[in-house]
């Protein structure tokens, strides 16, 4: 015979099992993704085509070259030797606006 206690035990790790499936899967797409991610050589040719593509925007790209820093190079914590430099940063806001004429975002 099996006690209700074992059947909650039994469900709630169903239901735990099926959500860390689905955030799997998830970011397995994510990753994916990056991993397909086209190189670009960083050169006067980067801007244009980033211009071209579609909302001009590049979702995933690995850019290749050398670039210069602004002020300092950011050195790794976890790795010696390890730099990387951030030459311009872009932030995009998205704001979701009511409409309540249609009563939808």
């Amino acid at each position: 015979p099996i006690t209700p206690g074992e059947l909650l035990c039994l469900g709630s790790s169903l239901a735990f099992s099926g959500l860390f499936y689905y955030m799997y899967r998830k970011k397995a797409k994510v990753v994916a993704r990056i991993q397909e991610a086209p190189k670009l050589q960083v050169d006067d040719n980067l801007p244009a085509l980033v211009s071209a593509t579609e909302g001009r925007c590049l979702p995933y790209v690995a850019l290749e070259g050398i670039v210069l820093p602004a002020q300092a190079a950011l050195t790794s914590h976890y790795h010696e030797g390890l730099q990387g430099v951030i030459q311009k940063l872009l932030l995009k806001e998205h704001r979701l606006i009511w409409n309540s004429l249609v009563r939808s975002w």
